[in-house]
């Protein structure tokens, strides 16, 4: 059967979520996309649901994206419909913004060169915004931007982040990250950008909790980075609550670079 190869931009609230990857009897971002598209194309089609990060439980996203592989021919007869047709089926809190034809060498996974992810902290002594709840957590100490902002630079680069990482089998926790600051909004928000060419488990949500440790005065700026010489998962550091995260980016290469990144990407990976 001739197939097509389709990106999905994909948008979600992940407060209703039990992360990104199917589960049984669990409410899953994949699980209710792949839903709504067995019920336009059939669910007895066959098809693959590729995505660039898996975020965790209540961790949202503007901007993840992966791919599926559907028939040509259903490609074809509701190419001008489709992304219409999923806004009806698919829940208010999770939404595909984008559909488009891809080559095969299209890995959403592999073929990305980074992820860019925010977390969103309010320090006011009244806490987060209602409307602003979910993606944002509410921090009782005053933060300083200053010393997040010296603890950030002594993380970025390539390094093995062990200590910040739930560690798989046979999995390398090396990753290189090419952006970490942080700001304060208008609003009074503290804000942290993070960007690398990927994340372990929980790593993000890792290296902000040590960090806020930082900002609130309770750590010395470049205890972060010392932690950088351990080989296992530091107990020392506190992961962030997951509703402050959201993916905001993945980035790719042009499009004649899609194979031989996801090659290179498998390779380190391994």
């Amino acid at each position: 059967m001739r197939s097509i190869r389709l990106r999905l931009d994909v948008s979600y609230d992940g407060a209703g979520f039990s992360g990104w990857a199917i589960q049984p009897e669990r409410r899953t971002v994949a699980g209710v996309l792949l839903e709504a598209l067995g019920r336009l194309a059939g669910v007895d089609t066959p098809y693959g649901l590729t995505v660039a990060g898996r975020t965790d439980a209540g961790v949202h996203a503007s901007g993840q994206v992966c791919h599926v592989d559907l028939p040509a021919d259903t490609w074809e007869q509701m190419e001008s419909s489709l992304l219409r047709r999923l806004g009806a089926l698919m829940p208010p809190d999770a939404r595909v913004k984008a559909i488009t034809p891809v080559p095969d060498s299209f890995d959403a996974r592999f073929s990305a060169t980074y992820r860019r992810y925010e977390y969103r902290v309010a320090d006011t002594v009244w806490g987060p915004e209602p409307l602003r709840r979910h993606d944002t957590i509410g921090w009782v100490r005053p933060l300083d931007v200053g010393r997040l902002t010296v603890a950030a630079a002594g993380l970025t680069g390539e390094h093995d982040y062990a200590a910040y990482c739930k560690r798989k089998e046979h999995a390398t926790t090396v990753r290189a990250i090419t952006r970490f600051d942080w700001r304060r909004d208008p609003d009074g928000v503290v804000v942290a950008t993070v960007e690398a060419d990927a994340f372990c488990q929980s790593m993000v949500r890792s290296l902000v909790g040590a960090l806020l440790a930082v900002g609130d005065g309770r750590r010395d700026p470049g205890w972060p980075s010392t932690l950088l010489t351990r080989t296992e998962r530091s107990s020392e550091v506190t992961v962030a609550p997951a509703h402050g995260l959201t993916l905001i980016a993945v980035g790719y290469p042009a499009e004649e670079a899609y194979a031989s990144r996801a090659e290179a990407t498998r390779r380190l990976r391994a």
